[in-house]
């Protein structure tokens, strides 16, 4: 079952910055990020991943459309994973390639943060 999406923008009308959807799939938030997560956009990222609904402590990240993240991103991710645990749920991330994955990689949270290929995959995880 999905419900709407609820999209938030950091000055979407500049190329590469980041916005982000977010819906409900069988009883899972999934957060399709896109654009470059750094320390101008990192809060709304923020905002994005906290925990609104205490029935909702599951997360899927999709990260396919992110094209940049620096240490911000890394910070953002690693606190709300920790949010999530703690309230009995859990961030899985989705799809990340390129930069952003190298940058998950040399800091070492795809060992930390589950990794998968796609949402279907992270989903049924």
């Amino acid at each position: 079952m999905t419900d709407g999406p609820e999209r938030r923008d950091a000055r979407a009308d500049q190329p590469e910055r980041l916005s982000a959807v977010a819906t409900v799939t069988d009883g899972v938030r999934v957060v399709a990020v896109a654009g470059g997560i750094d320390y101008d956009t990192c809060d709304m990222l923020q905002q994005t991943l906290e925990i609104t609904d205490p029935s909702l402590p599951r997360v899927v990240v999709d990260m396919r459309q992110v094209t940049f993240m620096d240490s911000s991103g890394i910070n953002v991710l690693l606190a709300a994973y920790r949010a999530h645990r703690g309230a009995g749920g859990w961030l899985r991330l989705a799809g990340t390639t390129g930069a952003a994955l190298r940058t998950l990689q040399i800091v070492g949270l795809d060992t930390v943060i589950d990794c998968h290929e796609t949402v279907d995959q992270a989903l049924r995880a």
